[in-house]
């Protein structure tokens, strides 16, 4: 089943995370014959926090509420200006902005969620925000992290790589990136990280690491993978097997072959069923300097 046209939904909070979000939301959009919708979340004010409570609390909300319409409307206006349409602009106040992002999404029903990393935040660090984190953690669909200092995927053609690991969510991610390329006239890269684990040998008492068989058996699984991408159409640029830690691997190929795209698979084959993401695409998108697109299947 295609994933594109659908509805995108842009949150953004006017930082330069979230114009450079925009830019690609509006980039997709309008590659993909979708549907572009815009959420600003204004700050939520206790009574402590506002001055000469209860006064002027009503005079405060009423300014913070113009100031975030102002902000969502130069937003839209820029969308706009570049040469993008947008279908809705959101408005919510009083929110958790995760929360409030997550329900829109849901009452939307959109096929994407697309979030800058940061946000207005102080705190210059390798990690994303809290609120790009949440998202991704509890949205019920892809959710597209853009950076600050990376290259947008309006930009391409370009190259996306493909992280896949066998699994069901990786299966939806190769179908949304033999689309995405096809629509965007991308090169796609396909990796395979094998896991090397140390295995206890009780003749030798100690542990060997088992790697050609671990080599072997990553391989097969490289070759399902890339088999199951061109039977969907998919045209395969580079399908290159390596062997580690996954998310360093994938993070540090996305940076050798200059992706600007990076596309994974949120869970993985962990048995564990939560509602957080799986450890190997958190810290792919915490650390990729590229846009990472987190794909997920259902609830």
């Amino acid at each position: 089943m295609s994933m594109f046209p659908t509805k995108i939904l842009l949150a953004t909070d006017g930082s330069e995370e979230a114009t450079l979000a925009a830019k690609t939301a509006a980039g997709i959009a309008a590659r993909t014959g979708s549907e572009l919708h815009v959420i600003t979340v204004g700050p939520k004010y206790s009574y402590y926090e506002v001055p000469d409570y209860p006064a002027h609390f009503e005079e405060v909300l009423e300014t913070q509420k113009r100031e975030t319409r102002e902000m969502l409307d130069e937003q839209v206006r820029k969308i706009e200006e570049s040469g993008g349409t947008v279908k809705e602009a959101h408005l919510s106040m009083g929110e958790r902005p995760d929360r409030a992002i997550v329900d829109l999404g849901e009452k939307l029903g959109v096929g994407l969620i697309v979030v800058g990393s940061r946000g207005l935040g102080p705190l210059k660090r390798t990690l994303m925000g809290s609120v790009s984190s949440s998202v991704v953690r509890h949205a019920h669909g892809p959710v597209l992290v853009v950076r600050d200092g990376e290259r947008e995927v309006d930009h391409l053609p370009g190259k996306i790589l493909l992280a896949l690991d066998g699994s069901e969510e990786a299966s939806s991610a190769a179908q949304t990136a033999v689309e995405l390329a096809e629509r965007m006239d991308s090169e796609l890269h396909v990796v395979h990280v094998g896991e090397v684990t140390p295995v206890y040998h009780p003749e030798r008492h100690g542990y060997l690491a088992r790697y050609e068989e671990l080599q072997e058996e990553a391989q097969r699984i490289l070759d399902v993978q890339v088999d199951k991408v061109k039977s969907a159409g998919g045209t395969v640029a580079r399908a290159p097997l390596r062997m580690g830690r996954p998310d360093e691997e994938i993070v540090v190929l996305g940076e050798e072959i200059g992706a600007g795209l990076i596309i994974t698979g949120s869970r993985g084959l962990r048995g564990i069923k939560r509602a957080l993401m799986g450890s190997v695409s958190d810290s792919v998108v915490h650390h990729s300097p590229s846009p990472v697109l987190v794909v997920r299947t259902g609830r």
